[in-house]
């Protein structure tokens, strides 16, 4: 489906002006719904100036009030005669100048927390080049001991959709190739949506960590406990039922 032109502006016109759904505008725009929801929450597209998409000839408000109306209701965009037939252009990904000088810190957070991607999908995801990749990778980078790992979703420099798409599709080959995966790189080949479908699992405390087998069910009741042979006669008065020690007279003071 053919996406407005300036998608992350629209998405924020869309959020401050309508009362549209998240998901609605993420389909709309070619984003992730938790980008729009961002996008709400101030943490994306901070200083981004809205695009009005009806001005811009993209919306009608015929379609945007049937928007607010349903939920269900998808956003089309309005037909545009001089689009008919234009393809979309190949090449490189293209990094905004303001952007650049982030690119080095995306990379270091791919390479970090999702080692299984490749240079080519890393290169893909925030427009770089391998040999950047690689120095990073090797930690020979010029600039390395500066660089701070910084999520490229933040950053602006891809889609949590793009991210979770190369994420799945290294999960895919990792699968095929029969490797064996630990519960972390598990938990990193795991998608957004995935993640919030995903219960909460308790975590135990780490004090008590090993001892999760540890069971008194096998053990009878009174286990390790000696019976007193005293009988209910025995506890009369409160010296025997303390268990105190008879006193001699050797241990009596004179009066």
């Amino acid at each position: 489906m053919a996406k407005p032109i300036m998608a992350k502006a629209t998405a924020v016109w869309l959020v401050d002006n309508t009362t549209i759904s998240f998901k609605q505008i993420a389909d709309f725009v070619g984003m992730h719904e938790l980008e729009v929801q961002g996008i709400a929450d101030g943490d994306v597209a901070a200083g981004v100036k809205g695009f009005d998409p009806i001005a811009n000839n993209q919306l009608t408000q015929e379609e945007i009030d049937a928007a607010q109306d349903s939920p269900l209701h998808k956003l089309k965009l309005k037909f545009n005669a001089a689009a008919v037939g234009e393809e979309k252009r190949r090449g490189p990904r293209y990094t905004p100048l303001s952007k650049r000088q982030d690119r080095p810190a995306s990379i270091l957070w791919l390479v970090k927390f999702h080692p299984e991607l490749t240079d080519g999908q890393v290169s893909k995801l925030v427009g770089t080049t391998k040999p950047t990749i690689q120095a990073i990778r090797e930690r020979t980078h010029w600039n390395i001991a500066n660089i701070q790992p910084i999520d490229p979703v933040a950053l602006g420099l891809c889609k949590q959709s793009e991210l979770d798409a190369a994420v799945q599709k290294a999960a895919a080959k990792k699968a095929a190739e029969g490797g064996v995966m630990n519960d972390d790189e598990r938990r990193k080949l795991v998608s957004t949506e995935q993640s919030l479908e995903m219960d909460a699992e308790p975590r135990m405390p780490s004090n008590m960590e090993g001892l999760e087998a540890f069971t008194l069910g096998d053990a009878p009741a009174d286990a390790g406990l000696e019976e007193d042979p005293r009988g209910d006669d025995d506890f009369a008065d409160a010296d025997s039922f303390f268990n105190l020690p008879e006193s001699g007279d050797e241990d009596e003071q004179p009066s």
